[in-house]
């Protein structure tokens, strides 16, 4: 670990303040002028020169916690290149995980630095973002054959939330043999590795588990079929509603023994303010949306249905109209079976950037969808929810940096709107 500082440039005065008060969770630091000055000691720190820097993504938790990326140009002895640097800041002070990345300080706070790949709590990330070094992972796993020359790998990072879990996926060949391997931090891979054994022994048609290695990665096969979420514009709607809640339904009771991950709509509040600290102009909304929420599933019982916890089109593979994969289960766990559901409507009406023909489309999907779903559970408290997840996914585009993500988020906003106005006249 490196310690070091930064400079606070006069400009920053009304930033340190609101260090000491208002932004006990860095969000100001981190996204204002300052965020420069920690960025530029780190580079500095290492030899190299900054340039310029734009904001990539925000994870922010009001109060508690922000961690932010950044795209940076750096110019190195022998070259300029383009840098991914996070940095994280705590409103109780830097955890053990933060120190494993480089510290700076102010004489005040203190702030974790990483180079991507380098995430402190991804310690597998390095190893699968360079061939040469993703060629030893598969090779001392016993995934290859003879000894695999690194021009013969193809390297996609499929996401990455700093600090929390990256999938990347490896394609050999141009594609003929496809491993995805998923960089998770320390307190999550037993638990992602438990479920994932539960629901193969389920027979849910989860991607195969090939090998667990000591740097927290899970290789895994890839899923036959096609995301349901390339298939949403087809004219004819691709999978029916039975067939969804028939997958929910073979989840195994097994995941009833599962810590239970709060619901979307248990966290409406926290998801509210955090839009709230983004654009202030929408508090007024985001009041009345959480009020009516809250109201509407006050004393309903958290559940024991086995669940999937982030049920969305991106997780289901489909082929013929059947569901053929199932992705991302570690929130797999007890709760309710509307949640699921809800989750699920909430991203489908919040889809962006359609032509007038995939959204109407879209809308016959969702209204076939809807239809079957309201059978199966209460058609109020599924319409309450799905406004519920709507919010939390309107911290999406500010967190991603969107060019209009105040546009975008807005528009979510009144998505959510309208889904408590179908809820009154159920």
């Amino acid at each position: 670990m490196r310690r070091g500082r930064f400079g606070m440039p006069r400009s920053a005065g009304r930033l340190e303040r609101g260090a000491q008060g208002g932004d006990a969770d860095g969000a100001l630091l981190l996204t204002g002028i300052q965020a420069r000055e920690i960025i530029a000691a780190l580079v500095s720190a290492h030899g190299g020169r900054l340039g310029a820097i734009t904001l990539d993504q925000v994870d922010a938790q009001p109060g508690v916690s922000t961690t932010v990326t950044y795209s940076c140009q750096v110019r190195w002895p022998d070259a300029e290149v383009r840098e991914i640097v996070g940095l994280s800041a705590r409103a109780g002070g830097l955890s053990a995980e933060d120190r494993c990345g480089e510290v700076f300080s102010d004489g005040e706070r203190e702030v974790a630095a990483w180079f991507y790949p380098e995430d402190p709590e991804l310690p597998g990330l390095v190893r699968i973002t360079v061939a040469e070094q993703a060629c030893r992972v598969l090779a001392e796993n016993g995934l290859l054959g003879p000894p695999l020359r690194p021009e013969r790998l193809a390297l996609h990072v499929v996401g990455y939330r700093p600090r929390r879990n990256a999938v990347v996926r490896i394609e050999i060949d141009g594609g003929a043999t496809v491993f995805y391997v998923k960089a998770l931090a320390t307190r999550q891979l037993n638990q992602a590795v438990a479920r994932l054994d539960m629901l193969s022994r389920a027979r849910i048609p989860v991607p195969a588990l090939l090998a667990v290695t000591d740097e927290n990665l899970i290789v895994l096969s890839a899923l036959p079929g096609r995301a349901m979420s390339h298939l949403l514009f087809e004219q004819k709607p691709a999978i029916a509603g039975e067939k969804l809640v028939g997958l929910l339904d073979a989840l195994p009771a097994g995941l009833l023994d599962m810590p239970r991950h709060l619901a979307w709509s248990d966290a409406t509040r926290r998801y509210a303010t955090t839009v709230a600290s983004q654009l202030p102009s929408e508090s007024r909304r985001l009041d009345s949306l959480v009020e009516a929420i809250e109201s509407g599933l006050r004393g309903l019982p958290p559940g024991t249905e086995p669940t999937h916890g982030d049920f969305h089109e991106g997780q289901v593979h489909l082929a013929g109209g059947r569901v053929v994969g199932l992705l991302d289960v570690d929130a797999c766990g007890p709760g309710r079976r509307v949640d699921d559901l809800a989750c699920l409507m909430a991203h489908l009406s919040t889809v962006q950037g359609m032509d007038a023909v995939q959204a109407g489309r879209l809308g016959v999907l969702r209204t076939r969808l809807i239809d079957v779903f309201d059978r199966r559970v209460d058609p109020v408290e599924l319409r309450l929810r799905t406004a519920a997840v709507a919010i939390s996914l309107a911290t999406g585009p500010y967190r991603t940096q969107e060019p209009d993500w105040q546009r975008q988020t807005g528009e979510i906003l009144r998505i959510a709107q309208g889904w408590l106005r179908a809820a009154d006249t159920c």
